[in-house]
């Protein structure tokens, strides 16, 4: 069983976990450069953790909940501490954090009333996702430099986050309410 825990995948996802409280305190105290790199060690290291997993047959069911919690994690803490920082509207943070709430009650509640169903994410909530960090990275990389385009890419991207983020919210809710009800209905 501990071999199924300590894969290396997991151990990347696990060292990615680490990184978080570094990198909240990186922005926090202004030292963008920091949480630039730090941001970069996280994603390099994402990415590695489900190759290795694919490649070296490393799959866990441990894998599957951390990785993406891990995600969420460290996109939601970036939304919050950079609006704190004035880095990111409020508006938007508070609208990705929303989502992310609603979409945990939601499935809280399916678990809790009709036990555990699986419900992939749609390629809407994967190109959320990839936009949001998208955004961070811009928005980090813009306090680190002072690139005249990114400014504008920024804003662009912060409006289809934006876009993205409630349409995904939605069709998730409405694609869950459906397959619910199918299997109700058979």
């Amino acid at each position: 069983m501990a071999s199924r825990v300590f894969t290396v995948p997991n151990q990347l996802t696990f060292l990615r976990l680490g990184f978080l409280p570094f990198f909240i305190i990186s922005i926090h105290y202004h030292h963008y450069g920091v949480a630039l790199a730090i941001l970069i060690v996280a994603g390099l290291t994402d990415g590695l953790d489900g190759l290795l997993a694919r490649s070296l047959n490393q799959k866990t069911a441990l894998g599957a909940y951390l990785d993406p919690i891990a995600d969420k994690l460290l996109l939601s803490s970036s939304f919050v501490i950079l609006a704190l920082n004035r880095k990111i509207s409020w508006w938007l943070a508070t609208l990705v954090l929303s989502r992310d709430v609603i979409l945990l009650t939601a499935a809280a509640v399916i678990l809790v009333v009709s036990g555990y169903r699986q419900f992939p994410p749609s390629l809407y909530g994967k190109a959320t996702t990839a936009l949001q960090i998208l955004l961070v990275f811009a928005v980090v990389l813009l306090a680190v430099t002072d690139w005249a385009w990114l400014h504008i890419a920024r804003n662009i991207i912060g409006y289809l986050v934006a876009a993205f983020t409630v349409f995904s919210g939605f069709h998730y809710c409405f694609t869950v309410a459906r397959r619910m009800n199918e299997q109700q209905h058979t």
